[in-house]
């Protein structure tokens, strides 16, 4: 498992756990999934429904079908929650409880522009942390998968949040310009197992599932302020 560093963490605002959950916790949470879309009556066939709609409206439809007995508690345990508290200085306040995210197969072709980058919190960059998000990797998921990005170093003071949005519109080279700002691009694939941690007030949005596997992740918020 990845070291966690809280220096790393405050100067990036995201960073990535590798096999933070045993391959055999996850291959159960992956079959429990697998058989809450056949309850769901969705298969490798996504229902021309959820099909028709936007991109992004597709993951939230397609998630909110299945159900998985007791996500939050196995992904969501006393590790976590101490990795949480080693890098946000205190225990969480409250813990949302963990949701699914679920992308339909070959979205797409991949690309950057019109994606729907936002925060999940408004908080000053000068003050204390006020949440972390944990995005856990049910499965493998491949790059252009459909994984979350995260623009790592989007919450620092000092960065200049509507020029950035802008600069997200209407970029043609993204990574590059991004990287003359001091931020990286983040893409949260990796292995089944794998974590990722972001400070809640970084830029992030969901991406185009351009490969043909079903993207399977889920999320959980951990506030740190009232």
């Amino acid at each position: 498992m990845a070291s966690i560093d809280p220096r790393v963490f405050a100067e990036k605002g995201c960073i990535g756990l590798e096999g933070f959950h045993p391959k055999a916790r996850m291959a159960s949470i992956r079959q429990s999934l697998l058989d809450g879309m056949k309850r769901a009556h969705v298969g490798k066939g996504i229902p021309p429904a959820i099909r028709s709609l936007p991109m992004f409206q597709q993951i939230a439809r397609l998630s909110a079908l299945v159900q998985v007995p007791g996500l939050h508690a196995s992904l969501v345990t006393p590790e976590l929650k101490e990795a949480i508290t080693a890098l946000g200085g205190q225990a969480p306040v409250s813990i949302q409880e963990t949701q699914l995210l679920l992308s339909p197969r070959a979205q797409g072709n991949w690309s950057l522009q019109g994606l729907n980058w936002h925060v999940d919190v408004t908080a000053d960059a000068r003050g204390p942390i006020p949440g972390i998000q944990a995005f856990f990797l049910i499965d493998d998921v491949a790059p252009r998968g459909g994984a979350t990005l995260a623009l790592a170093g989007s919450h620092r003071p000092g960065v200049d949040i509507p020029a950035l949005r802008r600069l997200l519109k209407a970029s043609t080279h993204l990574e590059r310009d991004l990287q003359s700002l001091g931020i990286e691009l983040i893409e949260m694939c990796g292995r089944a197992g794998d974590v990722f941690l972001m400070d809640m007030r970084l830029l992030h949005t969901p991406s185009i599932n351009a490969t043909r596997e079903l993207r399977m992740m889920a999320t959980a918020r951990c506030f740190l302020q009232t």
